[in-house]
């Protein structure tokens, strides 16, 4: 089962992230496996919400670009580099690839085994140097085990093909020597008195039990097979570790996290086909081929609270929304196949959720009333903004009965918490809760402060308009417009930069709008300060 992402803007307040908690906590509820998740940093309101009623915090989303673990790669495609050339070889054929990545015991990467190697190795390598194991070479000779002493098998590779009147009158064997040889009683007693590392005995020859006897003493390893000694020698150098080959010099690696649009710049550059793919602390995952690379996992995902790309998470265009939740004006949002758009003329988010939750008969446990609650009570103002509807009121009273609070107290609490300004500077203030819109060609942004305590931001009233005039020239809008909107006396004052004076004196019909100019009544950014601005706006 794949994970959907539930997060909202990239300004998350309490109804944002609230949402995403409540929406996610339903869908794993219908046995779908969501997570919650947050763009940026949260108000301190949100905290004091989370905080109240013990609920953890959403981890950061920074974007939902197509990654590398999202391609269909060859997972688990590698080798340990004790494997031998020929399994190394079978086991690309197998699979149709022509290269393998190399590990070590701990799954680490140490390289990148091509058939271009393999190749080179046939040609030029060395034949008669041994690098191995007993298993190795049983497997690859199709041998039987006669006698073992030693997992590790390294020497000098010959073959009894004098006569043995030569050999034994000419040859000195050694305790590095590994000697193929036939049913050649004589030869077999020289070898096993010297000590060789290894007799591979060819055509299934008898061995005398008396020469096996003395291997036992001398630690003679000894394997039978049925091939002829053209055969074993052609085959032996195969049961090697394939580490021993050089391999490709520096194989280009890419981590699975990497973006994929990245890696297909640099692998364009690069222009080989076979790239290894690894995860944490040099783990290795696999291997990507750029010839097969067609099948793509897309992050899915499910918005709530929003339906503009712009206040969306980076990369939302590589992504797959399944769902979007809002009680937004539509945006400019588009999909590639139909999905779930759930848009209500209420005054949260939450309140849909509610509904959703009431529609699939799941009930709404106490943690999960306070946080749909919360963001009730913050995106209506404690159900004050022009905004909240009948059921916006409705699903405020059921949800404060679950979550076992006096919503007009807890409300309270909540403002206090989240409209202190203690230890902010202007910019962070202005910063918290902005959002951008457009009309054509022309952006502009409107930030929104709720406070109880007007005093602490006209006092420093020139600070902040030079803030909001060099946020206006920073973002590239015509003007930016600064609603501190004080919840007692619900209404707002108005601060904003250059570019929004003469809208605002057409809009109130005055010669001069004064900075911090209060206009009772306005406290919803969305339905009465966007649209009004829009109207007038050339």
């Amino acid at each position: 089962m794949e994970k959907i992402y539930i997060f909202g803007h990239q300004k998350p307040d309490t109804d944002s992230v609230t949402s995403a908690i409540s929406l996610s906590y339903l869908k794993n509820q219908l046995g779908q496996e969501a997570e919650p998740r947050v763009l940026g940093d949260l108000m301190d309101e949100t905290k004091f919400v989370l905080d109240y009623f013990g609920v953890k915090t959403p981890q950061l989303l920074n974007d939902v670009k197509l990654q590398l673990k999202d391609l269909n790669y060859h997972k688990g495609y590698f080798l340990r580099d004790t494997t031998s050339i020929k399994k190394t070889y079978d086991y690309m054929m197998e699979r149709g690839i022509t290269g393998v990545p190399l590990v070590d015991e701990n799954q680490k990467f140490l390289g990148l085994i091509t058939i271009k190697d393999i190749a080179k190795c046939l040609i030029h390598g060395d034949f008669d140097t041994m690098d191995t194991s007993y298993d190795n070479i049983l497997e690859t000779l199709n041998g039987e085990e006669i006698l073992r002493f030693d997992e590790e098998i390294q020497g000098k590779l010959m073959a009894a093909s004098y006569r043995s009147t030569t050999i034994l009158n000419t040859i000195s064997l050694h305790k590095e020597d590994i000697l193929i040889v036939g049913d050649r009683h004589s030869i077999i007693e020289y070898a096993v008195e010297s000590g060789v590392k290894l007799i591979l005995m060819v055509g299934n020859g008898i061995i005398k039990e008396e020469h096996l006897e003395r291997a036992r003493q001398n630690h003679v390893n000894i394997i039978r097979t049925k091939e002829d000694t053209f055969h074993t020698a052609k085959m032996i150098g195969l049961s090697n570790y394939i580490r021993i080959l050089n391999g490709t010099d520096r194989p280009y690696t890419f981590d699975e996290e990497s973006y994929y649009d990245d890696f297909l710049t640099k692998t364009s550059q690069l222009k080989h086909n076979n790239y290894p793919i690894i995860g944490k602390r040099g783990i290795c995952k696999g291997l990507i081929r750029i010839t097969e690379i067609t099948e793509k996992r897309k992050k899915k995902v499910i918005l709530v609270d929003h339906n503009e790309q712009e206040q969306s998470v980076d990369g939302l265009e590589e992504a797959e929304i399944i769902e979007v939740v809002d009680h937004h004006n539509i945006g400019n949002l588009s999909t590639n196949n139909p999905i779930d758009f759930r848009i209500m003329t209420v005054g949260c988010t939450n309140t849909i959720i509610y509904k959703l939750y009431q529609e699939n008969h799941v009930t709404i446990p106490k943690q999960i009333a306070g946080l749909m609650l919360s963001g009730i009570l913050s995106d209506t103002l404690a159900l004050t903004s022009p905004t909240t509807t009948e059921l916006d009121k409705k699903a405020c009273e059921e949800l404060a009965k679950l979550a076992e609070v006096s919503y007009r107290d807890y409300a309270l609490e909540m403002f206090k918490a989240g409209t202190s300004l203690t230890g902010k500077s202007e910019e962070e203030i202005i910063m918290t809760d902005i959002k951008s819109f457009q009309k054509q060609d022309d952006k502009f942004s409107i930030s929104q402060v709720f406070t109880l305590n007007y005093e602490e931001i006209l006092n420093k009233k020139e600070t902040y308009v030079e803030w909001i005039s060099k946020i206006a020239q920073m973002r590239g809008n015509r003007f930016v417009l600064l609603l501190v909107t004080d919840i007692m006396q619900n209404g707002s004052y108005l601060f904003y930069s250059e570019g929004a004076s003469e809208i605002l004196k057409t809009v109130f019909h005055k010669e001069t709008i004064p900075q911090g100019y209060y206009v009772d009544g306005w406290v919803s950014r969305k339905k009465q300060v966007v649209p009004i601005l829009m109207d007038y706006m050339n």
